[in-house]
């Protein structure tokens, strides 16, 4: 299949090879076993799947399986209940969070993040409705902008900061987009959610990454050489090409092309 469209001629056969490789993530069954996404498919209680992969996204740059190593401890130190641990956590609970660490995400963020997530459960109605109201009045990226503004009103440290991406700034929002992309998406591959019915998935924006960056280059869906906002925007209006509708599919067949390095004779 790759061989005969190796020049790429036209958008048709560049979906054609997209299409083609989604067919074989979904004959395969491979996906989940092996991706962060993981995580939030253990749970089948809304808020559960929506905070585990929220947490999770957050975590999601590396190797993916210390991704998944390190938010299935995440889950162990919320007892494998995380929306019931932010609705009734004591101060004691919160604090065995400190003992996590990520990388560059340390104890502090841990705590900072999920005692702001619970805020938001408490008070305001959960992720979903931070997201939703803000993306009804904007779009998706002012819904990426307010949810992380609210956030960060509660109390953290400023390196906390720069675990929430930020698109005002320029960023990609990677982290972001693919979490909207689980919660928002529903389709036949049994990968993403599609728990979320008040953001249209035609207004989702390709998660953005290395992986993501290099395939679309390599196909000509992407020009731009930095891995930012505008690159984001400029290849999820190439996927819109392709499907008007659900964009953001083709996120996955060009991860894994890039992953499996099926690409790089071109």
């Amino acid at each position: 299949m790759i061989s005969s469209l190796a020049t790429f001629a036209s958008m048709e056969n560049i979906k054609t090879l997209l299409d083609f490789k989604l067919i074989q993530i979904t004959r395969e069954q491979l996906f989940v076993a092996n991706d962060p996404i993981s995580i939030p498919h253990r749970f089948t209680k809304k808020e559960d799947i929506e905070i585990s992969a929220f947490l999770t996204a957050i975590l999601s740059w590396g190797m993916r399986r210390q991704i998944i190593e390190r938010a299935g401890f995440l889950m162990q130190l919320m007892d494998h209940a995380p929306h019931q641990f932010v609705m009734q956590a004591s101060d004691r609970d919160f604090s065995r969070l400190e003992q996590f660490q990520y990388r560059t995400f340390k104890g502090i963020d841990c705590h900072a993040l999920i005692n702001a997530v619970a805020m938001i459960y408490r008070h305001s109605g959960g992720l979903e409705v931070i997201f939703s109201n803000a993306y009804k009045n904007g779009g998706i990226w002012e819904a990426i902008v307010f949810a992380r503004e609210s956030l960060l009103k509660f109390p953290h440290e400023k390196r906390t900061e720069k675990h929430l991406a930020n698109p005002n700034k320029g960023s990609s929002a990677k982290r972001f987009n693919m979490f909207l992309r689980w919660m928002v998406r529903k389709d036949e591959t049994g990968i993403d959610f599609g728990i979320w019915k008040s953001i249209s998935t035609k207004d989702l924006i390709c998660p953005l990454d290395l992986h993501t960056g290099k395939a679309a280059r390599k196909l000509g869906l992407l020009i731009r050489k930095q891995d930012d906002r505008k690159a984001a925007d400029e290849l999820t209006i190439q996927l819109r090409k392709m499907d008007p509708c659900d964009p953001v599919k083709y996120d996955l067949a060009l991860f894994m092309l890039s992953m499996e390095k099926q690409l790089d004779s071109l």
